[in-house]
């Protein structure tokens, strides 16, 4: 999805549970937060594969929002082949010329494709010293590459440091925080939606999250 400016090496999302460890160290919480930040990333980036699959039914949560949407999501997996999965994902975000959903900041937030939420991304891509891959061609503002981004930052990949807590809440707020939630919910919704409808569950939760922890800093700093 995007590269570290640094060192050109492409960077992509793992899939469930393999978390790699790139940049610096960090602490336990926020290897939490990166590693479920790719976990996002890896299932909107491309169909899950049979791995993946595997991987997704194994899934534990607790009785909290975000754990009964994991739960719900262990459960279809163990119903769903990689076949049908390709073919749904194919049907959500690719289909006849278009998806079902177009999963883009600047769709959710103009209405339109490769309008000023994506120019303003690729201003702070560049003064984050993240790039796009050289073989990745479909606009930096889609959902996977984003969740891919804020990974990075958490773990520090793009610059060898970690970025700060209030860096990290500036881009979220700019280039997530806006629509994510309204994107997972039509994702859970949508028509196509069997294995990604509890995915836009647990994305929607992990948003919530997210932006209450933050709401949280601001308001404690």
């Amino acid at each position: 999805m995007i590269t570290d400016a640094d060192h050109g090496a492409p960077r992509g999302s793992d899939p469930v549970g393999a978390g790699r460890e790139v940049g610096a160290e960090i602490g336990a919480e926020e290897r939490l937060r990166a590693e479920f930040y790719e976990f996002l990333a890896s299932l909107l980036a491309r169909p899950p594969s049979p791995e993946t699959l595997r991987g997704l039914t194994t899934l534990e949560g607790d009785e909290t929002d975000l754990g009964k949407a994991v739960k719900t999501l262990a459960r279809v997996a163990s119903r769903v082949t990689p076949e049908a999965a390709e073919r749904e994902f194919h049907d959500l975000f690719i289909g006849l010329g278009r998806g079902e959903l177009l999963p883009y900041a600047s769709v959710y937030m103009t209405g339109f494709l490769n309008e000023k939420p994506l120019a303003k991304l690729r201003d702070d891509m560049s003064r984050l010293r993240i790039s796009r891959a050289d073989d990745v061609f479909e606009p930096e503002d889609n959902a996977a590459s984003l969740f891919d981004m804020m990974a990075g930052l958490i773990r520090g990949r793009f610059t060898g440091q970690p970025a700060p807590l209030a860096e990290q809440q500036a881009f979220f707020a700019a280039h997530m925080g806006s629509w994510m939630a309204h994107f997972f919910a039509d994702l859970e919704g949508a028509k196509r939606s069997v294995l990604y409808a509890p995915v836009g569950a647990v994305g929607k939760a992990f948003i919530e999250i997210e932006r209450e922890a933050f709401r949280m800093e601001g308001a404690a700093s």
